[in-house]
């Protein structure tokens, strides 16, 4: 188990050291850094003893090194616009996308999985074919317009629910959240649904599959031979080991959520680094690029790592195979 993990995490430093050298290339060589953070009447002088500063006059693989030091203390420059320091960028917007993330996959996991299951079990039911017509729609239809649909029938026509912004947030040790006050909530239904429809769709759609599978394996016909209840066949076997290949999905769409989260921000104008990335697209800040693309494949390959770790609690054959 312990060499298991030393293995995937030396794996996930070199995909690191990849994608620092890939936002190194980016950074360095989509345009000249001092000509974007000086005006046309800076003095030649002036030039130089910035990029000086700025270590541009180093070696190549010298700056690559400082680049890629520098970002593992989290110091990932400063912007072009804004004239910011990128962490301190980041460190604003950061709460406001994982709150939106992570409730997106709250609701598309407590809503995926039951659903799933239900239609699996009862496949000629009434409400498996609202579920299913539901998940058509989930997958059909692109992002930005069910945030628009939504917008329009709750913000515009019932005027329920805020149709942008984050509403009042609360600032607990440096982290703000509007998950604690009334107008934060309300803010974020739209967005969250907007966001973790898709992902909903295909969780139930995965586990219905696997579900039905696996209620036609001899394990089952065994267990029910045995007269197990229907509740601990369904349950107790057929879920847990539908569960593997949902490990899988959930982990990786955790980290899609989070970086496609622009579609949704920008309907939505919610005020996270999805939000800010687009506008760094915008305004060539290389920087902010840079640095959301090391942020987004950090999470990846920790999200990857964890799942990894998941597969052997869950399975005990690949402890077997491992071992």
């Amino acid at each position: 188990m312990l060499a298991f993990i030393i293995k995937r995490f030396v794996q996930s430093i070199v995909v690191m050291l990849v994608v620092g050298l890939i936002a190194f290339v980016m950074f360095r060589f989509v345009g000249d850094p001092v000509d974007q953070m000086v005006g046309l009447e800076t003095s030649i002088e002036d030039r130089e003893r910035l990029r000086e500063t700025l270590g541009l006059n180093a070696p190549l693989p010298m700056q690559y090194w400082n680049f890629i030091s520098s970002a593992a203390m989290g110091d990932f420059g400063t912007s072009y616009q804004f004239k910011r320091p990128v962490a301190d960028m980041l460190g604003d917007r950061l709460p406001a996308t994982l709150e939106l993330a992570l409730v997106s996959a709250i609701f598309a996991l407590c809503a995926g999985i039951p659903m799933g299951v239900f239609t699996a079990l009862y496949k000629d039911s009434v409400l498996t074919k609202l579920f299913q017509a539901i998940s058509l729609v989930g997958i059909s239809l692109p992002t930005f317009l069910i945030g628009i649909l939504l917008i329009y029938v709750f913000s515009v026509q019932l005027q329920k629910l805020p149709s942008f912004g984050r509403g009042e947030v609360v600032d607990i040790a440096g982290w703000s959240t509007g998950l604690l006050t009334v107008s934060g909530l309300k803010a974020l239904i739209l967005p969250a649904i907007t966001l973790g429809l898709f992902q909903m769709t295909l969780i139930m759609r995965l586990v219905r599959s696997e579900m039905m599978e696996i209620l036609r394996s001899d394990f089952i016909k065994f267990a029910r031979a045995r007269g197990l209840t229907p509740r601990a066949v369904h349950f107790g076997h057929a879920l847990k080991n539908t569960m593997i290949p949902v490990i899988t999905i959930t982990g990786l769409q955790l980290g899609s959520i989070i970086a496609f989260a622009i579609i949704t921000e920008t309907v939505f104008q919610w005020p996270g680094i999805g939000l800010m990335f687009l506008q760094a697209v915008q305004d060539v800040d290389v920087p902010i690029m840079a640095a959301y693309l090391l942020m987004i494949a950090f999470l990846f390959v920790f999200i990857n790592l964890i799942v990894d770790i998941l597969y052997v609690v869950v399975d005990p054959r690949i402890r077997i195979e491992k071992a």
